[in-house]
């Protein structure tokens, strides 16, 4: 049976997460989510900045002074809802059924923002004087183009400079059990905008054009059978994917002239961003492609070594869950990829992913409950 949050008894973590579900932050919207977190966080003596570019909201918060600085990071803005009608509730108010609270954001990643904020009052409450500082970093531009949140505010941070030594990134990382794998990197996104240019012609005068589907097929099937490397330990081997294909008039009998195709790559820390490049270039080249090309760098693949953070990490899990988390790297990329580069170690623990932007998406609330012990656990482990 449904039941409204609103009148239910809640846990501190459970109600948070409604409350923030309630507002509709479609990236890169805000919706007053840091005013929340934020009056929280000012309670228990964080000190707050606004790093706002509008339209994005940024907020950066610290308790304590001084080194080690342990970051918990993470977004407000969450993607669209998609059809209305697929949903069983309204994605903007939260819904609990059968211990699952279900809306929008709710693994993605309202209910990881809950749990650190829960975690941190608790931390702070019995351990007002710890040592080094506790941070938050959070913003409403992780879902969109990600150029006014995280990646501005570690521009920011870097002129004055101030250096982050621990992260926490509360992505939904967890596979079929809260806890199960841990990210301690991720790979690097490059994507490409490829039109091949041929000549438009009559379907039975070939010779009077040139097809840009003929032209580039040779070269295509050679990047999609490639072997780019093996990966290693940590990381997948590096692929190549089409995404999308489209050439033609909608005419039957029409050779057409153009032919655009965007692709991405998702690579590992045997690759480099101009070595992939000149891989590609050198195969359209060879093949005698006529294209022109456009490159877009999502982010640089990362990788933190085991260390204190991902010890204090696996720690954590295992004392209230029982399990070892797996280390890995898989998945999409996170704003991780622009706090890593800085200097920082950068671990992931989040809730289920299994459904994250998707229609009817969920939380289970005995894991956010449990998330947000894992995380307070951490900065024990880390800041006393």
């Amino acid at each position: 049976m449904a039941a409204n949050p609103n009148i239910i008894d809640l846990s501190p973590a459970i109600a948070l997460t409604a409350e923030l579900i309630r507002r509709p932050s479609v990236s890169p919207e805000d919706k007053g989510c840091l005013d929340v977190i934020g009056e929280r966080l000012a309670r228990v003596k964080f000190n707050n900045e606004r790093i706002d570019f509008p339209p994005v909201a940024n907020l950066w918060a610290k308790h304590g002074s001084g080194h080690p600085v342990l970051c918990f990071a993470g977004h407000t803005d969450v993607v669209p809802s998609g059809p209305r009608e697929e949903w069983q509730t309204d994605p903007f108010e939260p819904v609990i059924r059968d211990g699952t609270m279900y809306g929008r954001g709710a693994a993605d990643m309202k209910s990881g923002l809950a749990a650190m904020t829960i975690a941190a009052e608790r931390f702070i409450a019995n351990h007002p004087d710890h040592k080094g500082t506790l941070a938050f970093l959070l913003t409403s531009d992780e879902e969109g183009p990600s150029v006014d949140g995280t990646r501005r505010v570690m521009q920011v941070l870097e002129s004055r400079p101030e250096k982050i030594d621990w992260c926490v990134v509360g992505e939904p990382s967890s596979g079929d059990k809260l806890g199960d794998t841990v990210k301690i990197g991720r790979r690097g996104s490059l994507s490409g905008k490829l039109t091949v240019h041929g000549v438009q012609g009559h379907v039975a005068y070939p010779h009077l054009a040139e097809n840009p589907v003929h032209l580039l097929a040779p070269a295509l099937a050679e990047l999609a059978s490639r072997e780019w490397d093996k990966g290693n330990a940590y990381f997948q081997p590096t692929t190549f994917q089409i995404s999308n294909l489209s050439a033609g008039t909608g005419a039957p009998n029409v050779i057409p002239g153009e032919l655009k195709a965007r692709f991405n790559i998702r690579f590992s820390t045997e690759q480099s961003v101009e070595k992939i490049q000149a891989t590609i270039t050198e195969i359209l080249d060879r093949h005698k492609v006529n294209y022109t090309l456009e490159w877009f760098v999502s982010g640089l693949p990362f990788f933190t070594a085991p260390g204190p953070l991902s010890d204090a990490t696996q720690q954590a899990v295992k004392e209230f869950t029982g399990l070892t988390p797996v280390l890995s790297t898989t998945g999409g990329t996170s704003d991780g990829r622009f706090i890593a580069p800085t200097g920082a170690s950068v671990v992931e623990l989040g809730v289920l992913n299994a459904t994250i932007h998707k229609v009817n998406e969920c939380v289970r609330i005995a894991d956010v409950d449990t998330l947000a012990l894992m995380y307070e656990r951490m900065m024990e482990l880390l800041l006393t």
